[in-house]
């Protein structure tokens, strides 16, 4: 089974996200389309990856971003030397480093908010399955 996974998330200019999240996570442009039925967006990933993200504004009815702080996207970087590249990339792009709403991703994270309150979080760590909270009911 294959399976694709998308956030789409509503924001305030397609533009400025975009130039955004591919400077600061390196994400690439991988689709785009302007006024269809009124929508534009852009859709950015990794090319071969099964997940990615579209930005999109609507020119008639356009829908104020209203993330909350716990709304995070985050990503695991288990290598130093890239978690310090990114974190770094991120704050040139625009991002504005913030605490974390959860103290968990301060411990090995940073947490970044873009020009509209979405969340993204840096873990300097590999994601690991946790067998206690991911079991199965007996």
């Amino acid at each position: 089974m294959t399976v694709q996974l998308r956030i789409v998330r509503p924001v305030s200019s397609v533009e400025r996200s975009l130039a955004m999240y591919c400077d600061g996570l390196g994400l690439r442009e991988l689709d785009r389309f302007v006024d269809h039925q009124g929508f534009d967006a852009a859709i950015l990933g990794f090319p071969g990856l099964s997940y990615h993200f579209a930005f999109t504004h609507c020119r008639d009815h356009p829908v104020i971003p209203a993330p909350t702080v716990d709304d995070l996207a985050v990503f695991y970087i288990p290598d130093l030397a890239e978690w310090q590249r990114l974190s770094g990339a991120m704050l040139a792009a625009g991002f504005t480093e913030v605490s974390s709403f959860n103290p968990y991703w301060q411990r090995r994270g940073r947490t970044f908010a873009d020009f509209d309150g979405y969340r993204v979080v840096l873990q300097q760590a590999a994601w690991e399955r946790n067998e206690v909270c991911c079991s199965a009911p007996s």
